[in-house]
């Protein structure tokens, strides 16, 4: 077996930054050579109220948050995705995003993508109203970028529920897609799976989904269970509750094959669009 190339760490991550620096930084540790580009989950910096989002979102590659993870990926020469932090938005001033931000082995910013779909919903768990358009702005772009592993597709959690965003993606060049994610149990338990495995299947892209898991306050409990699914929808690896790295093997080398006998984008009838003409592509 080739030696992993993709770390997905997952987290139990709270209010106070330098702790859950700490923990990105004790997984990385852990890590055997041989793994380019490591992805943290959702709220991986930072998992609090909206107040705090809002003291500690920080401007587009500028900022003490994305200096700690920028120094982690010098030091450790990886790759490195984080999965969500809050930045001051780039089409409207006063406004914060949920965002994903992308450096590389350098502690360069590569990509960042600002998360398109807001949790707001009503779940019947202790936490219950979830509400993040109080805090974030909708993003206003679709993002594909390059790494050492392949054209990596950009999303966040609750995007997960937009098949619409996973077919842009794929019709932009992606290979594989990041969903850093902090799904609740109720919502985990039903769905997480099946989804993931999903938009694999239907856009023929390995899905890569780094979790948060455990509880993070008083009221919020994520599931984890981080996942690695390749582009015909198998589970290359899962771990369902540990605070630990995932590590795995993503190979492209069939990709091409398989979308090539089974074309399925050029088979599709209604082509990936996009309802809000605001939203644009970034490569």
């Amino acid at each position: 077996m080739k030696n992993a190339n993709v770390a997905l760490l997952q987290l139990c991550s709270g209010e106070h930054v330098r702790d859950n620096l700490a923990q990105i930084e004790q997984q990385i540790k852990q890590l055997k050579p041989g793994v380019k580009l490591v992805m943290t989950p959702e709220n991986a910096l930072l998992f609090a109220d909206s107040a705090t989002y809002r003291k500690y979102a920080e401007k587009h590659n500028d900022g003490p948050l994305q200096e700690g993870i920028r120094e982690l990926a010098r030091r450790y020469g990886v790759w490195l995705l984080v999965g969500s932090l809050p930045m001051l938005s780039q089409d409207m001033e006063g406004r914060i995003t949920s965002s994903s931000v992308l450096f590389d082995d350098q502690g360069e910013l590569q990509a960042r993508y600002d998360k398109l779909h807001l949790f707001d919903v009503d779940i019947p768990d202790s936490h219950g109203h979830y509400l993040e358009s109080d805090t974030y702005q909708h993003g206003q772009h679709v993002v594909v970028a390059d790494t050492p592993v392949g054209k990596l597709g950009m999303t966040i959690c609750y995007d997960l529920r937009f098949p619409g965003l996973f077919q842009a993606l794929r019709a932009k060049g992606a290979e594989l897609i990041s969903l850093p994610a902090a799904f609740t149990r109720h919502t985990g338990l039903a769905h997480w799976e099946i989804l993931l495995r999903a938009r694999a299947i239907e856009n023929q892209c390995f899905l890569l989904a780094p979790a948060q898991v455990g509880r993070h306050d008083a009221t919020r409990r994520t599931w984890g269970h981080t996942m690695a699914v390749d582009a015909w929808g198998n589970i290359l690896a899962k771990n369902p509750d540990a605070v630990s790295a995932l590590s795995v093997q993503v190979d492209l080398s069939g990709l091409q094959s398989m979308r090539e006998k089974m074309p399925v984008m050029q088979h599709n009838r209604f082509q990936p669009m996009l309802v809000n003409p605001s939203i644009k592509s970034e490569e």
